[in-house]
């Protein structure tokens, strides 16, 4: 691979075998170089690794269980007859491998959006619940930029800082919301890419827990299909609401009520307001 003075990307499989952590600490070391040069580069690989992490989450446990015996009728129904010795036999069982694959990525794909009139502002809502899923489990590193400071005045300073950054990446005015009233605080934020270009990403947890719940705001330039009024959509404990409001769409994700996640929509939407 090229060194880290290089603009040439480094090949795929060498960002992927990064993100699998297959590459000698040598060659780690020059891929994470790279990246840090590369911020937009960065985010379209943290994208695969959400990406990854939400396919692992959804079709991990279908990995798990027996291949149907349906299925493996089908495949050997397709088999040499002579099939049930050596490298055949070998070969149908990866046929019944590979099939599988085809599904689970089929799967995938229906749950990602593709394939249908509308797969755009499926594709956001799907990208939201994944970087939902993703970010809010992270005890560390939640965020890019943390909003908490030993001080009120650091702490402000901080929430300054975050706006700037992210109104600058996504070309649109970005607005930190106030969700105290509902037992909310903001942890921070983050950019993420998007089909649209980079979108931004904000965190709220319940304040005073050890384990608090967490609720994101998704932030991008919205399609032109996209409805004004607010809508709902589930996706097994997760709740989202998204709508456009000015050039900014937005998508509240959580796995609260529904009547819960309304009224922090609802506040939003009134907090964005001239």
């Amino acid at each position: 691979m090229s060194s880290t003075n290089n603009n040439e990307p480094p090949f795929e499989d060498k960002l992927s075998a990064w993100l699998d952590d297959e590459l000698s600490p040598s060659q780690r070391a020059e891929i994470e170089s790279w990246l840090r040069e590369h911020p937009d580069d960065a985010a379209r690989v943290r994208l695969w690794a959400a990406d990854r992490d939400a396919m692992r989450a959804r079709l991990g446990p279908v990995a798990d269980e027996p291949v149907p015996t349906r299925l493996e009728q089908v495949v050997w129904a397709h088999a040499p007859t002579i099939a049930s010795t050596g490298w055949q036999r070998i070969a149908a069982g990866i046929a019944v491998f590979a099939f599988g694959a085809a599904l689970g990525a089929g799967a995938m794909w229906r749950w990602g959006g593709g394939g249908d009139a509308g797969s755009a502002e499926v594709r956001w809502e799907q990208r939201a619940l994944a970087a939902h899923a993703v970010y809010v489990p992270e005890v560390r590193h939640p965020v890019e930029v943390a909003v908490a400071a030993p001080t009120p005045e650091a702490s402000r300073a901080q929430e300054e800082h975050l706006v700037r950054w992210l109104t600058k990446r996504v070309e649109r005015p970005v607005k930190l919301f106030d969700l105290r009233a509902h037992g909310f605080e903001l942890v921070g934020g983050r950019l993420l890419p998007d089909d649209r270009g980079p979108c931004a990403q904000l965190m709220y947890q319940r304040i005073g827990e050890a384990n608090p719940q967490r609720v994101t705001v998704y932030l991008r330039k919205p399609d032109a299909n996209t409805p004004a009024a607010f809508r709902y959509e589930r996706q097994g404990d997760l709740g989202m609401f998204y709508w456009v409001e000015g050039s900014t769409g937005y998508s509240l994700v959580g796995a609260l009520p529904r009547d819960q996640l309304l009224q922090l929509a609802e506040s939003i939407y009134k907090q964005v307001q001239p």
